[in-house]
């Protein structure tokens, strides 16, 4: 299934789809993946079991019709409980040179510029951060940032990192802050 290659961050499910409900949906990625967060879609004239969502592991639900405002407000306040949930102790804020990371918030901060990050950037980050100065292989980003049983396109991880460094580095094509070490995988340097 897509969310077996994709591995998402986050999913929103429609209730009514062709094929197979959201409940149905819901239900089988649960039976595999307890934490990616899933917000439930429905137009105000389908009837909503919420009690039968919330049974079977969404996060919360959206209405139709809805602005996008809406659902990334929705997004970023599961992201952040579900984040908080899972590792307390990678809540405080950490500095990699310039950059502050504020896991918490799922933001970074340079001077006065904020950048939002994903969940999973956030992830990564920290991980780089806690192992600083060492290589860290594609498959230990693998295990900790998508977990364990995934089975990664061999481009994920470097799509990943390139879209991170536009966002972070001051210079993408001359990173300072992720470091690639070629045919190994990445580093971070105090």
């Amino acid at each position: 299934s897509q969310f077996e290659t994709q591995r998402p961050d986050f999913i929103c499910l429609d209730i009514m789809m062709p094929g197979m409900s959201g409940y149905d949906v819901c239900r089988k990625i649960r039976a595999r993946d307890e934490q990616t967060p899933i917000i439930f879609i429905s137009a105000k004239s389908e009837e909503i079991d919420k009690v039968l969502g919330l049974e079977l592991g969404a996060d919360d639900y959206i209405m139709k019709p809805f602005g996008m405002n809406e659902v990334i407000a929705r997004i970023r306040a599961i992201t952040r409980r579900c984040y908080r949930a899972e590792r307390k102790e990678e809540l405080s804020a950490f500095q990699m040179r310039d950059l502050e990371v504020r896991p918490r918030e799922l933001r970074a901060v340079r001077g006065e510029e904020v950048i939002e990050l994903s969940l999973r950037e956030v992830k990564i980050l920290s991980l780089l951060k806690a192992h600083a100065g060492k290589l860290l292989e594609r498959d230990t980003f693998f295990n900790k940032c998508w977990g364990v049983d995934y089975l990664p396109n061999s481009r994920t991880l470097d799509q990943h990192i390139s879209k991170l460094r536009k966002k972070i580095e001051r210079d993408p094509k001359q990173p300072d802050i992720i470091e690639t070490i070629h045919g190994a995988g990445y580093r971070y340097s105090e």
